[in-house]
């Protein structure tokens, strides 16, 4: 799903943190620091550039500033809770203890990203924060209805992963867990706080899982057995088993992607893809479709030729 959708939804992904990463020049903005072409690819950018190009190159290329939302801030927060939880011996994994984890996880969020505290600077009596975190223990107990956590042991939680394929191009990105059966057989797992998409979306909301199974067999030569998203905004679990098949149509994907990407990074043409999205963009006001113009392009240009641009 689209990064703007995601936080109108207060679905939250792991792309914060892909980004923070830093490499490929798709990081937070940092001052003084020279802009670069990017040279790797995540779930989350390959979704921006695919809903918007000009989009892509304002958090990529430009690195603009966004404002925190609460549902994606909200959703950063469960996500570190049901991570943390696993901590704990099997028996004790229990709705008490994960509620009793959110206010130290709130915490660390503020001391991690203290622009999050700005979004309730105008809640002196605490009033809406207590709500905020009402629904972040909502969705908390909601998750032990779709799965049981005394009876899973993941491999792995928020794991980190990185694969160059043969053309070079690097992909990254974070998988909320993985499980691996005694058999030897992996679940990947993905954490979403917003509500399931309708059937005709269902493609959409399954290519971020994709990529990263096209990522673990290029690692581990394993195509998981079965990708697992779980929707605690609803209540939904939505399951995919991928084939060999599969993870090829997604490398093939994102190479032609990838080759998009890397023409408007030469020529700087990064075209605006107006759709019913562009409501909820932080960037409107750099923005040609609503009379804005995007800042000094910050990178070399190289000059379309003749059936290019």
């Amino acid at each position: 799903m689209p990064a703007a959708a995601r936080a109108a939804t207060g679905e939250a992904e792991s792309g914060a943190v892909e980004e923070a990463s830093g490499a490929g020049g798709e990081g937070a903005p940092v001052a003084g620091r020279v802009a670069v072409a990017p040279s790797s690819l995540s779930p989350s950018r390959a979704g921006d550039f695919m809903q918007c190009p000009l989009l892509y190159r304002f958090r990529v290329i430009d690195r603009l500033p966004e404002k925190p939302s609460e549902a994606a801030t909200r959703g950063t927060l469960v996500h570190a809770v049901l991570e943390r939880l696993f901590d704990a011996p099997a028996g004790e994994r229990t709705v008490p203890r994960a509620k009793a984890l959110i206010p130290g996880q709130w915490d660390r969020l503020r001391e991690s990203r203290p622009e999050v505290t700005e979004l309730f600077a105008d809640d002196p009596e605490g009033e809406r924060l207590a709500r905020w975190l009402a629904e972040a223990e909502r969705l908390v107990e909601r998750w032990f209805s779709l799965e049981d956590p005394t009876r899973l042991e993941p491999a792995e939680r928020e794991l980190f992963v990185e694969a160059e394929l043969e053309s070079g191009l690097r992909l990254r990105g974070i998988i909320d867990r993985v499980d691996v059966a005694p058999t030897g057989e992996v679940r990947i797992v993905d954490y979403k706080t917003g509500k399931a998409p309708r059937a005709e979306y269902a493609d959409g909301a399954l290519f971020q899982m994709k990529f990263y199974a096209l990522v673990v067999w290029r690692l581990k030569r394993v195509v998981p057995r079965r990708l697992q998203l779980v929707y605690l905004g609803s209540g939904d679990v939505l399951t995919y088993d991928p084939d060999l098949a599969d993870l090829e149509r997604v490398e093939r994907k994102l190479h032609a992607l990838w080759e998009a990407i890397s023409q408007a990074t030469r020529t700087g043409v990064w075209r605006p893809r107006p759709t019913k999205l562009c409501g909820w963009c932080d960037h409107q006001a750099h923005c040609p479709e609503f009379g804005g113009t995007p800042p000094p392009y910050p990178l070399p240009v190289v000059e379309s030729g003749p059936g290019v641009g």
